[in-house]
């Protein structure tokens, strides 16, 4: 995944293994190996899980947009996956730069090999900017989608009910989740 600054490159998979070594962009692999900066916030009150009228989008498209105001900046990377059984990069929307392939599911046949291709773009952040992608991602048509500031410090991964959020420390992780606390889950594992 590569991105010019100016005068130089700066590698995105390189600032991805610096920040985050232990996991490959993939948000469900995360929270493992990251659970000591990691919350799960839930989309609707009660930890219900879809919206079911405008009202209720528009909660959920609040709660979503409010932590990434909190860590986005002037612009952020939307990581996006492709999973497909085919080893061979698909051609995808232009300005959806090619990241990098991962081998997912290993298998003798190779008709049962998946592979997750990703796709990053830097885009300026602006409250509301990527509504219908997040809501695409409320409602499960989209899934896997990882928001990151530029420096790769910050996640968020929306999910069909929430979203799991990456902070750059312990410390940060737990302001903002005494923020939001009336979003959390009742889990005692925060699930």
């Amino acid at each position: 995944m590569r991105r010019v600054y100016g005068d130089g490159q700066t590698d995105l998979t390189e600032l991805w293994q610096q920040r985050w070594p232990s996991c490959p962009p993939v948000g469900y692999k995360l929270r493992d190996p990251y659970r000591d900066v990691w919350v799960r916030f839930h989309s609707l009150p009660e930890s219900k899980r879809y919206a079911e009228d405008e009202s209720e989008y528009t909660i959920v498209l609040e709660r979503y947009n409010t932590v990434l105001d909190e860590f986005a900046g002037a612009e952020v990377y939307v990581i996006t996956p492709l999973w497909t059984t085919e080893v061979e990069v698909p051609s995808v929307e232009p300005g959806a730069g090619y990241g990098q392939s991962l081998l997912v599911e290993d298998d003798p046949a190779p008709e049962f090999r998946t592979y997750c291709h990703l796709f990053a773009a830097c885009q300026p952040w602006q409250r509301g900017c990527l509504d219908d992608l997040l809501r695409d991602t409320a409602d499960d048509k989209v899934a896997g989608i990882l928001i990151t500031d530029t420096r790769m410090q910050r996640i968020h991964h929306p999910y069909d009910g929430g979203a799991d959020v990456f902070l750059a420390t312990p410390d940060e992780r737990d302001q903002m989740r005494d923020r939001h606390a009336d979003w959390l889950s009742s889990h005692p594992s925060g699930l």
